[in-house]
């Protein structure tokens, strides 16, 4: 991965950069359902982990997103020209390790990669990120169909969050909560909108 630093002299959201930069709550994030009907049918006909498809399609989305490549450093903004995931890995005694993944591959080089990176996650059993700043953090409830979730943040973090939960099917479609949560110095509802458009599209890359 590699950064380069942002003018805040010429950048066009300095003002608003510095506006949610000292704020007690300076994050922002919304939850939206998301039919991964297309990309589910592809996973079970390939044999592959939805799980981990659909993370691959949330990182690619999000690296179409110039802002949410960014993330503050002393003070100021540097940008990633591509950003991985750490994501949580459920282990046998009920706790989690994360496991890193790049993502700068097409699908069919991704699977075996990310199957194997799982595996030497869960051996690993760890939950420190180092070079945590270039990633997105992911999370998961599976086991609810959720409307609204809250995220837990550190107070000098921009990372964006992004976590799902249980998919419903209604029909031909499998509605699942998608939520984002994101810095607001660096990002705006635009830059939100635009993840969820992107998804789509990556979603339905699979269809038919």
């Amino acid at each position: 991965m590699k950064k380069k630093s942002i003018d805040l002299e010429t950048y066009a959201r300095k003002d608003h950069f510095l506006h949610f930069l000292h704020m007690t709550n300076p994050y922002t994030g919304v939850t939206v359902n998301v039919d991964v009907a297309p990309l589910y049918a592809y996973s079970k006909k390939e044999n592959h982990s939805f799980y981990l498809a659909f993370v691959h399609a949330v990182a690619l989305a999000a690296n179409r997103v110039p802002q949410l490549r960014q993330r503050i450093h002393d003070g100021s903004i540097v940008e990633y020209d591509t950003c991985g995931t750490s994501h949580i890995e459920l282990l046998e005694d009920e706790t989690y390790c994360y496991c890193n993944l790049m993502h700068d591959m097409d699908w069919d080089a991704y699977f075996p990669y990310s199957e194997k990176q799982r595996k030497l996650s869960r051996e690993a059993n760890s939950i420190v990120d180092e070079d945590a700043e270039g990633l997105y953090f992911i999370s998961t409830l599976p086991w609810i169909h959720y409307s609204e979730l809250l995220q837990p943040y550190g107070g000098t973090e921009s990372n964006p969050r992004i976590s799902w939960g249980k998919y419903e099917k209604i029909g031909n479609k499998m509605m699942m909560p998608v939520s984002i949560m994101v810095h607001h110095s660096l990002a705006d509802g635009l830059h939100i909108g635009r993840f969820y458009e992107y998804l789509e599209e990556e979603i339905n890359r699979f269809k038919n």
